[in-house]
Order: C-alpha cells, then sequence, then structure tokens
C-alpha cells in the first residue's frame, strides 16, 4: 500500500475550515479559563478562518506536522488574537498548542 500523497487529496470546504478554526478556539479559551464575550470570539474565529485561507495550500500541504502548524498559528494569528482578546499571548499561545496537540 502507498503512502498517502497530501498534493492529492481535495483541499477542505469553507465551512469544513470555518468548523475546524471554531473548534480549536473554542478549546483554546477552555484551557485559559477566561470568558470571551461572543462578539469578540466570533471576531476571533474570523480573524483565524481568513488567515487559515489566505494560507490554505501551505496548510493543507503541512497537515500531518501539528508543530509546524502550530509555529505558524503562533506567528500568523496569536498576536493579532491576543490584542483583539485583550489576553497575554505567550498563555494563548501554549494553551492553544495543548489544545492543537502541537
Amino acid at each position: 500500500m502507498k503512502p498517502r500523497e497530501r498534493h492529492l487529496d481535495p483541499l477542505p470546504s469553507a465551512r469544513k475550515i470555518r468548523r475546524a478554526c471554531q473548534n480549536e478556539l473554542y478549546r483554546t479559551v477552555k484551557r485559559m479559563k477566561v470568558y470571551i464575550p461572543d462578539a469578540l470570539m466570533k471576531q476571533g474565529e474570523e480573524l483565524y478562518v481568513n488567515k487559515v485561507i489566505g494560507n490554505l495550500i501551505w496548510i493543507h500541504e503541512h497537515g500531518n506536522n501539528r508543530k509546524e502548524l502550530a509555529d505558524w498559528w503562533e506567528e500568523a494569528v496569536s498576536e493579532e488574537l491576543a490584542a483583539l482578546w485583550q489576553v497575554d499571548k505567550n498563555r494563548l499561545t501554549d494553551c492553544f498548542r495543548k489544545a492543537f496537540g502541537g
């Protein structure tokens, strides 16, 4: 049996991306044990989804490497998200890594 080749898999749909981003942020906030109002949660999800869609090819190609994906998230998303939610960036990143598995 041949190993699966990521570049042959179809790209995920927008709905699938949105749901994955929602779940990842929900798990992160739950680990942080802070309250984020629904409006700010929605803004954070939109920010994350837009970043993912902007880098979809790279993310899809590195889908099996959670550490690289978590590193990308830390560089591309965490700073803006921490400012939006007014939380500590290091704590946010740490909780994301624990929730995401990277």
